[in-house]
């Protein structure tokens, strides 16, 4: 299975009133292994969106399993677990120190014409994506 990590610091303002990360940094951290995941294929999303297509989330979920605190190292696993020519699923786990897991998350994008966010087959319309994303999918 084809994976990448990205290391993330805790920082003291991604934590909440009890001392643990805020649940929607847990997102942005998401994103971050996302990136990372695609830059790690030879991909980018600057050379996506000067085509006129964006990859908008339509849906995210994120399941937390043990307290993350300022100061601790984690990294972010991500791969993709699923990917039909139109979806993409991205898979993620936040792992701490120890190597356990923290977090789990998924989120679901598609890809848009930028000006009137219609619906496009990556398949179709960008064939080094699907290409890299056929290579590296689970299912």
């Amino acid at each position: 299975m084809y994976s990448i990590l990205k290391d993330i610091q805790v920082r003291y303002g991604e934590t909440d009133q009890m001392g643990v990360v805020y649940h929607a940094n847990y997102i942005i951290w998401f994103e971050l292994g996302r990136t990372e995941l695609i830059h790690s294929l030879g991909l980018s999303y600057v050379e996506m969106e000067k085509k006129g297509i964006i990859s908008p989330v339509i849906d995210v979920q994120a399941s937390y399993k043990k307290p993350v605190r300022y100061g601790d190292k984690v990294k972010v696993k991500t791969y993709i677990k699923k990917y039909d020519g139109l979806r993409v699923t991205y898979h993620y786990e936040v792992l701490n120190g120890e190597n356990e897991v923290c977090v789990t998350g998924e989120s679901v994008h598609i890809c848009v014409i930028k000006d009137n966010f219609r619906p496009i087959a990556i398949r179709k319309h960008l064939p080094e994506w699907h290409e890299a994303y056929e290579k590296v999918k689970l299912s």
